[in-house]
């Protein structure tokens, strides 16, 4: 019966040569049955994160590469490149922040690394112009909020002008009908006054009149 090492190595052995035939799935199966013989093989770790970098599982290759940094305590070189592949990881993903903490923590380790070197620099100009492009949008966010309250405030302005104008229109209306009313009142004045006048007049015509017809005593004296 094979010891729990023997599985391990055999295992990993297995999976480095579908590994090697581009056969990534069988590769996966492989390490995790020698990670289900020994939890604690850093081998099996790391092999299996390459294995899902390769089909694009970033996420679960990173932790496999972190696993393997905490298990091969004693081997400085896997620990270094566990770093590297996790700074690639996170490099592909645009986290560029986290891969420039992992290319430092290869660098710790190993600092003739120049692949990580370069990797490192490569990840500090793509921040920098993330932020810079950031830093951009929120400058045209801002501008376009700036213009938008402006743009609000010229309606309400325009709003208020409008507001002011209908108000003065409806009190030049209600003038215009007042000042008509008070025509109207003028114009009935008129009329009645013109009225009794015609009726004075008339009571001063008949007046005359009755007069005219009115019988005058004679005079007593001869002439």
């Amino acid at each position: 019966m094979l010891s729990f090492a023997q599985k391990d190595n055999k295992m990993v052995r297995q999976g480095n040569r579908d590994y090697s035939k581009g056969d990534y799935n069988a590769a996966e199966t492989d390490y995790i049955k020698a990670l289900e013989a020994n939890p604690n093989s850093a081998k099996a770790y790391y092999n299996l994160g390459a294995t899902r970098y390769r089909q694009e599982n970033q996420e679960e290759a990173i932790n496999n590469w972190t696993a393997t940094a905490l298990n091969a305590t004693n081997d400085v070189d896997m620990r270094a490149n566990s770093f590297y592949n996790i700074g690639n990881a996170y490099l592909s993903s645009n986290d560029y922040q986290k891969s420039i903490e992992a290319y430092k923590q290869t660098l710790r380790l190993n600092p003739n690394d120049e692949d990580a070197r370069y990797n490192l620099e490569y990840a500090r100009q793509k921040l920098s112009q993330q932020q810079q492009s950031g830093g951009n949008n929120q400058q045209q966010n801002q501008q376009q909020q700036d213009q938008d309250q402006q743009q609000d405030q010229q309606d309400q302005q325009q709003q208020n002008q409008q507001n002011q104008q209908n108000q003065q229109d409806s009190q030049d209306q209600q003038q215009r009908q007042q000042q008509m009313q008070q025509q109207e009142i003028s114009k009935e004045e008129a009329e009645r006054m013109l009225e009794a006048m015609k009726n004075n007049e008339k009571k001063t015509l008949e007046k005359m009149q009755t007069q005219q017809v009115k019988p005058r005593k004679g005079s007593d004296k001869d002439w």
